[in-house]
């Protein structure tokens, strides 16, 4: 759906043929920080928080970098720069209708998840030996949050940077994807190489999660949702085996969701 014009830190830098499915090193790139020079060249399908996501920045700070003003309409051939210098718009007819605006309505209902974890949240499994896994089952929300489907827990994340930048959990073809807290989903497409039908939702000025990998998308951009909400059926576009990759970032930065999530 979406063509990068450059290369895209999270996309894969090798993939890998098995029984037959392509097998993307998301994370591999992801854990190299933010871009911070050249430039990105909007194409149909972009928005701004898929741009940021892709390039690990936040999407507020990567906004003001380019002077681009509320409510943050981008247009295909415009660049996004990482490196401070002006953003370049297209020349566009003064009738012409934004082909790719941003959504950046607020929720109806801001989850407390918007501030710091509370310290009774559970401690991060990731300490865990990485060969045990752990059936994740969905329960009440803690803090606004609660878990994206049910399944057992194949990948932990890892604060080191080198591997996964979220949590994997595998299910059954088809499952239910849901929301993990109330929010507005700001990207909803296959865009972003090594995440496959991949669902962003926008909680806050400072939290987005992400879902990655799903058989079938179940809502559009601009939709609010409400936590718990289905919004996915779980499958196994961009990667070898049906699972759902599950992300947080706070600031557009990831974070160990298993900080977030309730304790099971």
């Amino acid at each position: 759906m979406v063509t990068v014009a450059v290369c895209s830190l999270l996309a894969a830098c090798s993939s890998t043929s098995r029984g037959g499915a392509t097998v993307v090193d998301r994370n591999a790139a992801a854990s190299k920080p933010a871009t911070t020079s050249g430039q990105y060249v909007v194409r149909r399908g972009d928005t701004l928080y898929s741009i940021a996501f892709r390039y690990g920045w936040d999407w507020k700070a990567l906004a003001a970098r380019n002077n681009i003003p509320a409510p943050y309409t981008i247009r295909p051939g415009q660049s996004i720069r990482f490196d401070g210098g002006p953003s370049s718009a297209p020349s566009v007819a003064k009738n012409t209708t934004p082909v790719a605006p941003v959504i950046v309505n607020k929720p109806a209902t801001t989850p407390a998840a918007a501030s710091k974890p509370t310290t009774t949240s559970p401690a991060p499994i990731a300490q865990a030996p990485a060969s045990s896994a752990t059936p994740a089952v969905s329960g009440g929300a803690v803090g606004g949050w609660i878990w994206p489907t049910n399944g057992t827990l194949i990948g932990r994340f890892a604060s080191n940077g080198s591997l996964n930048k979220g949590i994997d959990i595998a299910g059954q073809l088809g499952q239910p994807v849901l929301a993990a807290s109330n929010g507005t989903v700001v990207y909803a497409g296959s865009g972003l190489r090594g995440y496959g039908e991949l669902v962003i939702i926008k909680h806050s000025d400072t939290y987005v999660s992400a879902y990655g990998h799903n058989r079938r998308l179940l809502v559009r951009e601009g939709q609010q949702v409400k936590v718990g909400q289905n919004i996915a059926e779980m499958g196994s576009t961009g990667t070898d085996r049906v699972k759902l990759h599950f992300e947080i970032r706070r600031q557009g930065k990831p974070v160990d969701p298993l900080q977030y999530l309730p304790s099971r």
